[in-house]
């Protein structure tokens, strides 16, 4: 009987795994390609954001498929060339890029193309996380619900789909631990060498591997009563050669330009609430439940969390409880070496990055992408309280007979998440692209449109939405060109204050805003 039932545990992990690969793949060219996603095929494709930007920024008429074709990899432009567009940009390590420069050589460079490498990429998460499930747990059945987790948790699904290295740096956090538990389980030379190179392909992925290696290092220190045995100068000595081999990019780095926006400001109440809803879109996404405004009530629009006409989002309080008894199980259940370092990995991914909001104010720990290894920190703690509740023997029949029906509805809320997701044209994750497709709807509909912009990235998103006939233009100041009249619509998408302002004071045509939420207003001849 445990045999079949085994094997029926097995069988949906299979079904879990099957929709897990369709939702991955399914319409990854139809959601917004966002700003991000064109500063990768702009560095992939061997320029530099600057120069991409003064190709475009000469304040003449272009065309949608001219502005993308800069986008294109020319023979001219090879491998040193997109080393030297992400030298300019060192914050973001070279891997997932180099890795993305070949992959659109050989089959170009679409949002679809060029989202299918981190959709591929995303799959070795699978072995990966079953791989660390063994060697950290007892039971072979926790790495089955980890990988049955994982591959429809909507968060992982999403950056699955994102032309960015974030499925990348996944499989590499969860190679590194499973390494690091290898090697101080069985003490060989080859384990810790296997140990250093995953140190290293983390740091290639991410900077942010260094809060991982960090919180690794606390694990070991502790595991070994914080004296120098034979297991930390071993430790000690492949975690030096995988840092060393990331010294030639380590030294390129001249600053974090990410840090003058993460910083900013925001409401108390916005912060607690962006880490619920990033919480909860581990297992569920909450924004399955609401309409095109849950982005404003994500973001601080309004006031309100919960509400009466989206019930769905009630389902958070469950999934918080879920996740807090998970790790108080943990803890109580399993020896030092397993709970101690799920606890560790958790916060000290997470902790960095939420303190300074909390006491200094800004918005680092609310931006999703950055805690994904806290959010596989959690992951871990609930496969193995779900894996343990329905395993026979371990939980009074009836007891298990609801933790099974629990973990089907958990998972069935993933599955849910991640079907609506994947059919819809934007999400959360896009972030300033959000409305694009609306904006770009109100702008087909002219027979004639003229669209100016002061950024030729978020005007490029906007362009694969954009009728082919669209003529575009990117403008860092006034005076606008003598011609408008040849249009029969002259559209202002997403300028800078200084623009607008000086547009609306110093020009004879009006401004009449059209769609705010998509930052588009409408330029009318005087």
């Amino acid at each position: 009987m445990k045999g079949i039932r085994h094997q029926v545990i097995i069988a949906c992990v299979a079904i879990t795994i099957i929709l897990g690969l369709f939702f991955r793949f399914a319409n990854l060219g139809k959601k917004v390609y966002w700003t991000d996603e064109v500063y990768t095929s702009v560095r992939v494709s061997g320029h530099g954001i600057q120069e991409y930007s003064q190709d475009n920024f000469n304040g003449g008429i272009i065309q949608v498929k001219e502005l993308q074709d800069h986008l294109q990899p020319s023979p001219q432009n090879g491998l040193s060339d997109t080393m030297n567009a992400l030298i300019n940009k060192s914050e973001h390590p070279p891997l997932y890029y180099l890795m993305a420069h070949f992959w659109v050589r050989w089959f170009g460079n679409t949002p679809t193309v060029t989202r299918c490498l981190s959709a591929l990429i995303s799959l070795l998460v699978f072995p990966a996380i079953y791989w660390l499930c063994r060697e950290l747990f007892e039971f072979p059945i926790t790495g089955w619900v980890a990988v049955a987790l994982i591959a429809v948790s909507p968060i992982h699904v999403l950056y699955a789909q994102e032309a960015r290295q974030y499925s990348l740096w996944t499989v590499t956090i969860l190679l590194s631990c499973a390494a690091l538990f290898r090697a101080m389980g069985i003490k060989t030379p080859g384990n810790w060498v296997i140990y250093a190179v995953t140190v290293s392909l983390a740091l290639y992925s991410h900077l942010l591997s260094f809060l991982v290696l960090i919180a690794q290092a606390l694990y070991v220190a502790a595991m070994n009563s914080w004296r120098l045995t034979q297991q930390v100068k071993a430790y000690l000595l492949a975690l030096t050669g995988g840092m060393v081999a990331f010294l030639p990019w380590f030294v390129l780095i001249r600053e974090i330009r990410a840090t003058g926006w993460t910083s900013k400001d925001i409401p108390l109440w916005v912060l607690f609430k962006r880490w619920i809803f990033n919480l909860a879109a581990v297992f569920f996404d909450p924004q399955i439940s609401y309409d095109k405004q849950l982005f404003d009530i994500r973001y601080g629009v309004d006031n309100g969390l919960f509400g009466l006409n989206y019930p769905l989002t009630y389902l958070v309080i469950p999934i918080l409880l879920l996740v807090a008894y998970a790790i108080y199980f943990l803890i109580r259940t399993t020896p030092k070496r397993v709970w101690l370092f799920v606890l560790i990995f958790i916060s000290v991914t997470a902790l960095p990055l939420a303190l300074p909001d909390l006491l200094g104010r800004g918005q680092r720990s609310t931006i999703a992408r950055y805690l994904i290894p806290t959010f596989v920190g959690i992951q871990l703690a609930v496969a193995y309280l779900l894996s343990v509740k329905i395993t026979p023997g371990f939980a009074k029949a009836g007891q298990q007979k609801l933790w099974q029906v629990g973990t089907i509805i958990l998972i069935s809320l993933g599955v849910l998440s991640s079907a609506v997701s994947s059919q819809s044209e934007t999400w959360w994750n896009k972030y300033t692209n959000y409305y694009d497709p609306q904006v770009a709807r109100i702008i087909n509909q002219s027979a004639s449109p003229l669209v100016i912009s002061s950024s030729v990235v978020r005007t490029t998103s906007l362009s694969y939405w954009l009728n082919p006939e669209t003529q575009l233009m990117v403008l860092e100041a006034p005076p606008l060109p003598d011609n408008l009249n040849q249009f029969s619509d002259v559209f202002l998408f997403q300028p800078t204050n200084d623009l607008r302002v000086q547009l609306e004071q110093q020009s004879p045509y009006k401004i009449k805003p059209i769609y705010n939420l998509g930052w588009l207003w409408q330029i009318l001849s005087p």
